[in-house]
């Protein structure tokens, strides 16, 4: 059997799951974002998409795409892609206009809110807007978004005026630069602003068929992600929190899927709790991103990746226990801007107790900014022990062991 991973690059998380695809004697098959008249570059096979262009692109894959039976996507993008691409290739996903909404932060807010979920108060604003039109909108504190960019990235907390025309100037530099220009996504020419609201943070993973959502994991936020930016660093799992909470999360994120309209697939959202209830910050039609997933590992040792393969091609996820009793991973956070020379301590790291793997995913010689500017992580810690907050402790603690080395990045100068 045939099953196409949609990507936007041959990363870890690709071949993850095309390794798992292979462990369970599925045939993968890779879709990217690159050139299609370059004859395969990263000799990889993979089909040639453009994300800019996700109709076309699934108009050439109906045509050269054959014996495909399952389909599953890596990020926001590639979701999106492969949406139009199933719908071609008659495939179980959920549907194109549901993804486009999911990873839209101003339609997905109109879509709750209609639905009568709790959603603070919004709105969104042109990137050519001056900051002090869009400012006098605002109430305080609130947080100014790019409606097309995930991980925190671009998210800032403003408590006054001031700090407000600060943040929506940074974040209009990171819009504009190449990196993100060339994506050619219209999402980007717009700046979101939201009430910020408190509370404790979560994530859930799952699954949804037929538009029932199947949880798979929920995990706490320990951090307290309360600006100015918001890095998330630590998940742990099972949560800490009551039945209550979990379950009030749980008929929130449904209703946010019904609202979305998401039918089948992966998901991955984000909620806070406070005593107003919850708060569904975004929904997205994939699954975790990076490494997270190896956090997951169900009955005995099957990975999330193999869970998520088999729903892709339409088997009846069976009832699933999480290994446990208690895991956690960190997503290592950048210290500072530069580029990356290398890292030490990593034995010592490993040492610690109730740490399972640490994987220092940066490359000698990759630039690397803090958030909010910033899209990556230097790599991940994983641990496992009784207690979440056992987890909790021993990831700080491997952190501390680890000392990176950065060199200063030269300025850009301006051209003359």
């Amino acid at each position: 059997m045939k099953v196409l991973i949609v990507a936007s690059k041959l990363g870890y998380q690709t071949r993850v799951l095309a390794q798992a695809a292979e462990r369970m004697g599925l045939e993968p098959m890779l879709a990217t974002d690159r050139c299609g008249s370059m004859d395969d570059p990263w000799l990889d096979h993979a089909f040639p998409l453009k994300f800019y262009r996700p109709e076309e692109s699934a108009r050439r894959a109906e045509k050269s795409v054959r014996g495909v039976e399952g389909i599953i996507a890596v990020g926001d993008k590639p979701a999106l892609a492969a949406a139009h691409i199933a719908r071609r290739l008659k495939l179980p996903f959920h549907p194109v206009n549901a993804v486009e909404a999911a990873g839209n932060k101003d339609l997905s807010r109109r879509k709750l809110k209609r639905a009568g979920l709790p959603v603070p108060k919004f709105f969104s604003v042109a990137l050519n807007t001056e900051p002090e039109e869009a400012c006098g909108r605002a109430r305080f504190p609130c947080v100014l978004k790019p409606i097309g960019l995930s991980g925190s990235r671009g998210v800032i907390r403003a408590n006054t005026a001031e700090e407000f025309k600060a943040a929506f100037l940074r974040i209009k530099r990171l819009l504009e630069l190449p990196e993100l220009l060339r994506h050619r996504d219209p999402t980007l020419n717009f700046i979101q602003v939201e009430d910020y609201i408190e509370g404790q943070e979560f994530a859930l993973d799952g699954v949804v068929t037929n538009g029932k959502l199947r949880t798979l994991a929920i995990c706490d936020k320990p951090e307290p992600l309360d600006g100015p930016f918001f890095e998330e660093t630590i998940y742990t799992t099972p949560s800490r929190h009551s039945m209550k909470t979990q379950k009030a999360l749980q008929a929130a994120i449904q209703q946010a899927v019904d609202a979305l309209g998401l039918t089948h697939g992966p998901l991955h959202a984000e909620a806070r709790v406070n005593a107003a209830g919850v708060w569904v910050l975004e929904v997205a039609a994939r699954p975790i991103g990076g490494l997270c997933a190896r956090v997951m590992r169900f009955n005995g040792g099957i990975p999330l990746e193999e869970v998520l393969l088999r729903h892709s091609l339409g088997e009846k996820v069976p009832a699933l226990k999480l290994d446990g009793p208690a895991a956690g991973v960190m997503m290592i956070p950048i210290p500072r801007d530069g580029i990356y020379q290398d890292c030490r301590g990593v034995e010592e790291a490993a040492r610690v107790e109730h740490i399972e793997g640490v994987e220092i995913t940066a490359k000698p010689g990759q630039t690397f900014r803090k958030l909010p500017e910033g899209g990556s992580y230097l790599g991940f810690l994983f641990a496992r022990a009784e207690k979440p907050e056992t987890v909790e402790a021993s990831l700080r603690q491997a952190h501390g062991r680890l000392e990176f080395h950065f060199a200063t990045t030269l300025p850009v100068l301006p051209q003359k």
